[in-house]
């Protein structure tokens, strides 16, 4: 097997039209009207480096309407992971023709704490240079120190996000 090489590189402005063309891709598997589609993760926050990996979150109606379209989503490239680890979620990978992971799709109800989460935070960094510079250098350190284990790298940049998820839902409580 393998080991999944952990790379933090600087922000990418192509990351935006990526997501755009995967967006227009889902919109043609969904009703419009029964989903929302979003950016999210460090790829979505303008200057922040990041893993060259996408996250695009989903927010459908129901879960039973993402588990519906999974056969056209696997048709468009899409690997179905159900959860993944986190209750409520239906999880999707995409690679590219070389094998390498470039998009993280996560699916979960509209209302959902997960789905505000990931955008409050998305928008906090976004809203907060300085946050987004600091959350940085944590992130390239990790990942220089841990570059092949991403459960290492993850644990070692957790306390900060934990630390600025907080501020986040500080800055904007659920409503």
């Amino acid at each position: 097997m393998t080991r999944r090489r952990v790379e933090v590189v600087p922000y990418n402005p192509e990351w935006k039209t990526l997501f755009e063309k995967e967006k227009q891709v889902l919109e043609s598997i969904f009703e419009p009207a029964k989903i929302e589609i979003h950016h999210i993760g460090s790829t979505s926050v303008p200057g922040l480096s990041a893993k060259p990996i996408i996250d695009i979150m989903l927010a459908a109606d129901s879960l039973e309407r993402v588990e519906k379209a999974t056969p056209a989503i696997e048709a468009a490239g899409y690997e179905a992971k159900g959860e993944n680890g986190i209750p409520g979620r239906r999880y999707f990978q995409k690679h590219d023709e070389n094998g390498i992971r470039k998009v993280h799709l996560h699916s979960f109800e509209k209302g959902s704490h997960q789905l505000y989460r990931h955008l409050v935070f998305r928008d906090y960094l976004r809203a907060h240079p300085s946050e987004a510079s600091r959350y940085a250098e944590v992130k390239e350190a990790a990942a220089q120190k841990y570059e092949y284990d991403i459960e290492s790298y993850i644990a070692e940049k957790s306390p900060i996000v934990k630390e600025m998820e907080h501020r986040a839902m500080q800055w904007r409580p659920v409503k």
